[in-house]
């Protein structure tokens, strides 16, 4: 992507490098740019921006294996992907995981997925119109 982005996100994260690195492995995205609390990392639709979460909120936070989810919010970002099934091999070896049901929209397939700190969002697979 060059210049900035039309469309993107804010991901709070404990870890940063390897929030970073999980994204890049699901969505096929590249970073941009890091520093200690800060990294952007894009793909042709969108940025994100991955926010290292403040060190005295971050020592509070214990992040498990399998991570806690973090479903309170009042935002849920999704990603389309070529292939729900291929994404779910690359977040379960990244330490997230695909989960829940999969429903339909017009025109794509859908499922919840989290990231490896729990941070909910949703995959959507374009599929074939009938």
């Amino acid at each position: 992507m060059r210049g900035p982005a039309n469309a993107g996100g804010v991901v709070y994260a404990k870890d940063v490098v390897r929030v970073v690195h999980f994204y890049c492995q699901v969505l096929g995205m590249t970073c941009q740019h890091q520093d200690a609390r800060h990294a952007i990392i894009s793909s042709d639709d969108m940025q994100l921006v991955i926010h290292c979460i403040p060190p005295e909120v971050a020592a509070e936070l214990v992040i498990e294996s399998p991570p806690q989810l973090r479903t309170q919010t009042a935002l849920k970002l999704f990603f389309t992907v070529p292939s729900i099934d291929a994404a779910t091999l690359e977040a379960r070896s990244a330490g997230g995981d695909v989960h829940g049901y999969s429903w339909n929209g017009p025109g794509f397939r859908a499922r919840d997925a989290y990231d490896c700190e729990g941070n909910v969002f949703q995959l959507r697979e374009p599929m074939a119109a009938s």
